[in-house]
Parts: C-alpha cells; sequence; structure tokens
C-alpha cells in the first residue's frame, strides 16, 4: 500500500513539473512572439519608406528617394522582403489574423514599390543609380523572387526570378558582359567592368567571390524547388531564360564543388571571401559567406540526401558560432558599409539548418545573441543596433542593415 502511495505522488509529482515547465514554455514563447512584433513594427516604422515601400539607409533620411539619397542598396531591399515574407509565415503559424492580412499586403507593396524604384526590374539596365550593375546585386533578387513565389504562388515572381538568374549566368547581349559563369575554370566572377563597357572577364585575374558563388547555389537550388519535374527548352537555346529542373541542380553542384576546392577550408569550415585568378584565396571570413555556404549545403542535402552537404553546413556553423563569435559569444558586428545586414542573411539559412535539417545545437547562441541585441536597444523606438552588446540612445542614427539582424532573427527564432 505504502508504495502503490509513493508511485501515485510520484506520479503526481511529475504530472506538476510536466504542466509548469508547458505552462512557462507557453507563457515564455507568448512573450518572445510579442516582443517579436514590437521589433519587427519598429523596424519598419522607422526605415520603411511608407510611400515607396523600399527600405531607407538610416534613420536620418525622411525617404528612400535613390541610391545616392536615402535608399538602401539594391541588394539589401530583397533580405528585407524575406523578412516581411518570415513575418507573414510568423503570422499564419500564430493564427493572427489581423497581422496576416497586413503583411500579405505589406509583401504586395514591397514587391511592386522594388519593381517601381528598380526599372521594373530589367536586368539589362545597367544604370548605377537604380539598376542593375554587379552580378550578385541581381542574384540576391534571384532568391527572394524564387522565394516569393513559393510562398505566394505568383507567376511573375517565378518569371522574373528564372530571367535574373539567366542574366547573371550567361551575361546580356544589350550590356555588352558575358556572365558570371567561367565555362573555362569554373566558379562565378562577381562583376563585369567596365560598367557601360565591358571586355569579358579573364580567368586569371578578375575576382570570384563568395559573394555570388553560394547565393548562385541557393537561386539554382530554390528555383529547382519551384519549376515542374518534366520541363523542357525549347530549340536547345544556348541562353535560354530558364532551367529544366535537372538543369538547375547541375548548375548548382557544378558552383557548389568549385566552392569546396576553391574558397573553402574542409578543415576548419571557414569560407574564404574571395579569390582572384590563379592565387590564393583570401581568407577573410564575413558572417553573410558562411551562412550562404551553410544554406547552399542544407538545399543540396535536401536534393540529394548526400550526408557530406549537410556535414559541411555544420562545419560552417560551427566555425561561425565557436571562432568568429568566440570573443563575446554573439554575432560580430562588421562596421563597413551595408555589413550590418550580415546577420539577417545568416538567420535566413541557419533557420534551415536548425529547423529543416533538425540541428538544435545552435539554439542557444541564437538565442543569446538576440537576447543581448533587444536587451540593448532604443526602447523608445524599439529600434536594435548591430553592435548587440552596446546599448542604442534614442538620438542614435541607425541604419536599416545593422537594424535588421535582430528582428530577422527574432523572427525566425522567437519559438
Amino acid at each position: 500500500m505504502k508504495k502503490s502511495l509513493i508511485i501515485l505522488i510520484g506520479f503526481l509529482i511529475l504530472l506538476l513539473v510536466g504542466y509548469s515547465i508547458n505552462y512557462f514554455s507557453f507563457t515564455k514563447t507568448s512573450s518572445e512572439i510579442e516582443e517579436t512584433w514590437q521589433a519587427y513594427d519598429g523596424f519598419n516604422k522607422n526605415l520603411l519608406d511608407n510611400n515607396k515601400f523600399i527600405y531607407k539607409t538610416n534613420t536620418s533620411y525622411s525617404e528612400a528617394k535613390d541610391r545616392w539619397n536615402g535608399a538602401a542598396a539594391i541588394w539589401c531591399q530583397p533580405i528585407y522582403w524575406d523578412m516581411a515574407m518570415n513575418a507573414y509565415k510568423l503570422a499564419c503559424k500564430t493564427n493572427n489574423k489581423k497581422r496576416e492580412n497586413e503583411l500579405l499586403e505589406l509583401n504586395r507593396k514591397i514587391f511592386k514599390g522594388n519593381k517601381k524604384q528598380y526599372v521594373e526590374f530589367d536586368f539589362h539596365d545597367c544604370n548605377e543609380n537604380t539598376g542593375w550593375f554587379i552580378y550578385d546585386d541581381i542574384q540576391w533578387w534571384t532568391i527572394t523572387l524564387a522565394r516569393a513565389y513559393q510562398l505566394f504562388g505568383e507567376d511573375e515572381y517565378l518569371h522574373l526570378s528564372e530571367k535574373s538568374f539567366s542574366r547573371v549566368w550567361y551575361g546580356s547581349s544589350k550590356v555588352g558582359d558575358t556572365g558570371s559563369y567561367d565555362p573555362e575554370k569554373g566558379g562565378m566572377f562577381w562583376c563585369w567592368h567596365p560598367i557601360k563597357t565591358p571586355n569579358p572577364n579573364n580567368s586569371e585575374h578578375d575576382g570570384k567571390m563568395a559573394c555570388i558563388n553560394f547565393p548562385t547555389v541557393i537561386a539554382a537550388m530554390t528555383l529547382y524547388n519551384c519549376v515542374p519535374d518534366n520541363r523542357e527548352i525549347p530549340n536547345e537555346d544556348e541562353k535560354p531564360l530558364y532551367q529544366t529542373k535537372i538543369g538547375y541542380l547541375e548548375k548548382a553542384k557544378k558552383i557548389y564543388n568549385w566552392g569546396i576546392n576553391n574558397i573553402f577550408d574542409k578543415e576548419t569550415g571557414k569560407v574564404a571571401d574571395s579569390k582572384h585568378g590563379n592565387g590564393n584565396p583570401n581568407w577573410k571570413a564575413h558572417v553573410y559567406n558562411q551562412a550562404t555556404f551553410i544554406g547552399a549545403s542544407v538545399l543540396l542535402y535536401q536534393a540529394t540526401n548526400e550526408r557530406v552537404y549537410l556535414e559541411n553546413a555544420i562545419l560552417a556553423a560551427d566555425y561561425t558560432v565557436k571562432v568568429m563569435s568566440k570573443e563575446k559569444g554573439i554575432l560580430p558586428f562588421e562596421s563597413g558599409i551595408e555589413q550590418g545586414i550580415y546577420t539577417a542573411i545568416f538567420a535566413q539559412y541557419m533557420d534551415m539548418l536548425v529547423h529543416n535539417c533538425k540541428q538544435s545545437q545552435y539554439l542557444p547562441f541564437l538565442k543569446y545573441t538576440i537576447q543581448e541585441g533587444w536587451k540593448n536597444r532604443d526602447k523608445s523606438r524599439n529600434l536594435c543596433g548591430g553592435e548587440y552588446d552596446k546599448k542604442i540612445n534614442s538620438n542614435d542614427t541607425i541604419d536599416s542593415y545593422s537594424a535588421s539582424g535582430i528582428p530577422a532573427l527574432m523572427l525566425l527564432f522567437c519559438e
């Protein structure tokens, strides 16, 4: 009898402990979601041009006129659209109908605003103010447009995404460049030059940066996940505006393999910034290059189920967390132009590794980075900075790049 009573009491204690854990977890999650909306609302209130629906360079500008006058960089605008899509998905996940409807409309307006601002997405217009003049600027848009198609199913998004991928890979007869892809030695060139009258890229000395190579893999694999299995390319066009499903996969593997052999340290997980010609890589590591390598690896792993891709992604994530972030235990900040956005890019691809590949070991690090950044925000504006361990004051001018990181992380890791 005594033994049965002890067992019953023990069972009741376990029930109460389980209830307490679930209750407090739910309470904490609800609080985190509310703070996430505060962070995202603060970001938009202070940095979104509500007339044009593109984002401003920083809080000192009243409008985002153009590249030279208050508009954030052309390649960063799609990252901000990624955030809006992630916000919409969070609203759907939490059954917040009001926000869901508002964010659906915001996503539409961001697309329309950017289309109007950036020459109707004419990727063959190379003017340096509102046009396209670097390959990776275009390829970031390829990725986000394809991602928007996956979420919203709008055919225009897929059409533009495939056009931009083709533009990057093959070049433009209108502009005169020969394309980012190097058929001679592999890999992707970063830019064409001069901008107005370009010469063919030269494998012996021109730069192949991580910021075009691994985004190209992500672009190809995202499109691979968008297009039908039975698609064909008519008339064997040498420069088709779209690829078959297997064509995207083959291109992704081709560029990934070049990257693995040229700008990736297979022992440490460090991604080099670039390689010029036959010289040694520039081994300066940047968070966004680590991020896109992680994303490229995860997408290839999901498509092929080849374990080596997942192992590479984990190796690169470990390097970012254990080496690059070792000093403070939070994501590092780089103060160069536009570099504050690196965290938002990292958030996008760590979400894939953590949630899609069940690598939850990174959650404590990500949560701590969020905690530090949110704690040190300007509470009057709910605006975060890029140095997450430093307090932001109400009169500080904050750029959209730096301000994006913490809300981007919160939108994906507030569960």
